[in-house]
């Protein structure tokens, strides 16, 4: 399927860009150069949006997090989001953006959670801040303002697999369920690399077979990796068992050209086998990373703003 062109431009000028630099290769070179990317392609904040800075305070560690609050809302609902970069690279100031369209147009709260990061946290470190850090926010949405009964979670790429093993840990280990529903942006779903998407778009823009296969090697390590299908962690492999309570509402938004479009689509089929409402979107023309590039392409925009949509519809059910 054709790349939206102009998402392919801004992939021109990216190269353009960075022609003659020398490629990142450490965590931190990529980082920092995730950083400088990122912040060329941030937009304002929607009017009347209200930014502040939390800590979260966790077992033996403090997590920084990022509060968007839409304007004109009193007690909105809160979407915890977890932001991509492969458990590697990125922070709530690479999502801000995302973010912060996120909030105005679902007209939730949206809390970005600086989880950390691997390979200096590995598994299960990420994996434990996403889940404590979304059962934190649930006991403090009435002190913070938030509504009191009703919690989200979302994210994108590795953010969206955190975010999805969260809401099955916080639900599984609740009387009730305390997340009510997901937005799960092209997630990674699986530590397999054989799809056929991968196979498809393993050499393209946006994100390459080598690059997956590094992020992972970082977050779980080459022994894990090298077990695949067979690995039995549901807190790597999302499908490896069958929950142990019925999966919240899910929007599962993939996008068409990317390696990670099977994995989606693959949630998206176990969600629905274990009973859970889903609405699943393929983003016709987008690459991998395109929540991120809403400034670049209007038809991402409007993606963005189609899955915003459908999640507004499934939360309005709960």
């Amino acid at each position: 399927m054709a790349i939206d062109p102009q998402l392919l431009a801004y992939y021109q000028r990216m190269s353009a860009h960075f022609a003659g630099a020398p490629a990142p290769v450490t965590p931190p070179e990529r980082r920092a150069r995730f950083e400088e990317v990122a912040a060329l392609s941030q937009l304002p904040d929607p009017e009347g949006t209200t930014v502040s800075e939390l800590v979260v305070p966790l077992a033996g560690r403090a997590l920084a997090a990022r509060l968007f609050r839409p304007a004109g809302i009193e007690s909105p609902r809160l979407i915890v989001y977890f932001h991509g970069g492969g458990w590697v690279v990125g922070s709530p100031r690479t999502h801000h953006t995302v973010a912060a369209l996120l909030a105005a147009d679902t007209g939730c709260a949206v809390a970005s959670v600086d989880y950390r990061l691997a390979p200096e946290s590995p598994f299960p470190a990420p994996c434990d801040d996403a889940t404590e850090a979304v059962q934190w926010f649930a006991e403090q949405r009435q002190a913070l303002g938030l509504a009191p009964s009703f919690l989200a979670v979302a994210g994108d790429s590795a953010g969206a697999h955190l975010a999805a093993q969260a809401a099955a840990e916080v639900n599984a280990a609740a009387s009730a369920d305390v997340v009510k529903a997901q937005l799960l942006i092209y997630p990674v779903a699986a530590p397999v690399l054989t799809t056929e998407s991968y196979r498809a778009f393993g050499e393209g823009v946006g994100l390459t077979h080598d690059e997956m296969h590094w992020f992972w090697t970082q977050f779980i390590g080459a022994e894990a990796l090298a077990r695949g299908a067979d690995n039995t962690d549901a807190r790597m492999y999302l499908m490896a068992a069958a929950p142990l309570r019925q999966p919240p509402a899910s929007v599962v938004l993939v996008a068409a050209n990317d390696v990670l479009r099977d994995d989606g689509l693959a949630y998206a089929d176990f969600l629905v086998r274990h009973d859970a409402p889903v609405v699943t979107i393929e983003a016709s023309g987008m690459t991998h990373g395109f929540a991120r590039l809403q400034s670049e392409a209007p038809r991402a925009r409007e993606w963005m703003r189609r899955a915003a949509e459908a999640f507004r519809a499934i939360a309005d059910e709960e």
